[in-house]
């Protein structure tokens, strides 16, 4: 039932999925005692959860606009299930805005095989991943995605090559300014945020651990099995498909090497994979594998959430 009633795109998905963000961010949220609850504490949560709801719909609206999945709702219903899965990522606050920022420069990046207005489009997505890298640097790894897009639809114009390197300069310059204003040093600056580790005991329990064990085998069969499915796309689409995995590999590679390391890192996954959950989910055949796995995906995002709500 689901899966039939995601299987098109209609307003009450995303009413659905609106209440059930609401919801679950401010039970979340609210519930956690660590939280001082001033004037400016309720604004910056209520930013953030706008911010949420605004990914969500973005989703579908970029996978919509490229034609990267048929015209159903799996892609918004994912990412949602993805949130729900690791409800820590509700609490971090840069984590979730630098992904709002990649999350539009994704939609940049992954329109660029129109091959219209090629040079705002890289101008785009370069200043959107910039600014992301200021509220978490390792952000700026998409500019491999950015370059490798480049490589395919503007390789032969050496100005799409030097692009992203003005509006980097450029970001980095008005970052100067602002740190020279309220005096802070601007190595020191970035140097607390570019740090590297492999720690991951992080897990403050077990549901923590047994989550991201799920989401792993989940990435596996989504990203492997469309990976091997790309060739069997239309030519045109193929390297499209490409900048998907390849996002999804980066943001990967982002929660890995992060110092601040936790389950909230990998919301920079989610679009990427939800792309491609939708995409194998709408392979099947069969009614009923449909239904159990989007059943399946759904019920394991809102299970681990009842359990790490249950023990704040």
């Amino acid at each position: 039932m689901l899966a039939s009633i995601f299987s098109k795109t209609r307003p009450i998905n995303y009413i659905m999925l609106t209440l059930l963000i609401v919801t679950g961010y401010s039970l979340f949220i609210g519930l956690d005692t660590t939280i001082e609850w001033t004037s400016f504490e309720m604004v910056k949560r209520s930013c953030v959860l706008l911010l949420l709801l605004l990914m969500m719909y973005l989703s579908q609206f970029i996978v919509s606009r490229n034609r990267l999945v048929d015209d159903t709702g799996y892609v918004p219903l994912l990412f949602t299930s993805f949130l729900f899965l690791f409800p820590t990522s509700f609490e971090n606050v840069r984590v979730i805005i630098a992904s709002y920022f990649i999350l539009l420069a994704l939609r940049r990046i992954l329109s660029l095989h129109s091959l219209k207005q090629s040079k705002e489009k890289i101008l785009d997505a370069s200043l959107w991943i910039c600014i992301a890298s200021l509220f978490h640097f390792w952000s700026i790894l998409y500019l491999i995605l950015l370059f490798y897009a480049i490589a395919f639809f503007g390789a032969k114009d050496y100005r799409n090559w030097i692009i992203p390197l003005i509006a980097f300069f450029g970001a980095s310059i008005l970052l100067s300014l602002y740190l020279l204003i309220e005096e802070v040093h601007f190595v020191s600056w970035w140097t607390d945020r570019v740090q590297i580790s492999f720690d991951f005991m992080y897990f403050d329990n077990v549901y923590q651990n047994i989550a991201l064990a799920v989401f792993v085998s989940v990435c596996l069969l989504y990203a492997v099995s469309q990976a091997l499915a790309i060739k069997s796309r239309p030519y045109n689409m193929q390297n499209t498909y490409k900048k998907i995995i390849l996002s999804f590999l980066i943001g990967a590679a982002i929660y890995v090497i992060s110092a601040d390391k936790s389950n909230g890192l990998l919301v920079f996954t989610f679009f990427p994979l939800a792309i491609l959950g939708a995409n194998y989910i709408e392979s099947i055949p069969q009614k009923w594998r449909k239904e159990a796995n989007v059943y399946s995906i759904f019920g394991i995002g809102l299970y681990f959430y009842l359990m790490q709500l249950i023990i704040l």
